[in-house]
């Protein structure tokens, strides 16, 4: 399958695939390897190092990258630097609103869970050598969530994480860039029998299978989450939602690089 008939829009291209004329039309309206529409906006947030507003249908989060000087503890004396983050959901991101976290005195397993994802997934683009004994910490703030956070949070937050490492290379602290490959991630599932691409919220909470794939720019899987909500799935569907992940990953790398003014 290909990614959209529709288009993935960024400010600055729009990009176009064929679809697949027998699709079913979805509740949003959407074909079923149709994406909703993407946008990045760069440096939204004056005083981080990278910043980035992304914006995947009406889920829009908000991506800041902050640069330490210095390695976790457990990294003294390596040579190594870090990625880590952190992600948060506004009180009226959702339908109703959910008491903030800091009030309640500690962090749901949830966020706990996503923000260790958000880590995991953008180190896995990073030469930790080449970055040498500093962290760069992601903040990914959900303003509203209509599914698809953590992707959306992955997304960006690679898109602050380049412009970050832009600002130490151009400062001449680091002198090879650590940015090894884009990193995108986008939601798939199984929705009324059929596999679809970039699941919103009323598709994922109606899903008998869903799942996370994360990827390079070159099509390599960093992480797949995947589970039988309410179906268990074949091997062949498995491959089906991969092939959705890995058109829709290139059209948000796509978008990365439009955003960012790259070729």
């Amino acid at each position: 399958m290909n990614v959209n008939e529709g288009c993935i829009r960024t400010g600055r291209r729009t990009i176009w695939d064929k679809a697949k004329k027998d699709d079913v039309m979805r509740p949003s309206g959407r074909k079923l390897n149709e994406m909703r529409p993407v946008s990045m906006e760069i440096g939204v947030m004056k005083h981080a190092e990278g910043s980035c507003l992304i914006k995947m249908g009406e889920t829009h989060v908000l991506c800041s990258a902050t640069i330490e000087d210095k390695a976790p503890p457990f990294l003294k004396n390596t040579g190594l630097g870090w990625v880590t983050a952190e992600y948060g959901m506004l009180p009226r991101a959702t339908n109703s609103r959910v008491r903030r976290e800091a009030a309640a005195g500690k962090q749901s397993g949830r966020t706990q869970e996503i923000q260790r994802l958000i880590g995991r997934a953008l180190r896995a683009g990073v030469d930790r050598s080449a970055l040498g004994e500093r962290q760069i910490v992601i903040d990914c703030d959900v303003i509203q969530a209509d599914g698809g956070t953590r992707c959306a949070s992955i997304t960006g937050g690679w898109v602050a994480l380049r412009l970050a490492m832009n600002k130490l290379l151009k400062s001449g602290v680091i002198v090879s860039d650590p940015m090894i490959d884009h990193v995108a991630a986008v939601s798939c599932g199984i929705y009324a029998g059929q596999p679809v691409l970039d699941l919103d919220y009323p598709e994922d909470s109606a899903a008998g299978t869903d799942g996370n794939f994360i990827l390079t720019g070159r099509g390599r899987l960093i992480e797949v989450q995947m589970s039988a909500e309410g179906a268990t799935f074949s091997r062949a569907e498995m491959g089906e939602l991969l092939d959705l992940a890995e058109a829709g990953v290139a059209g948000l790398v796509a978008a990365q690089k439009a955003a960012l003014g790259i070729a």
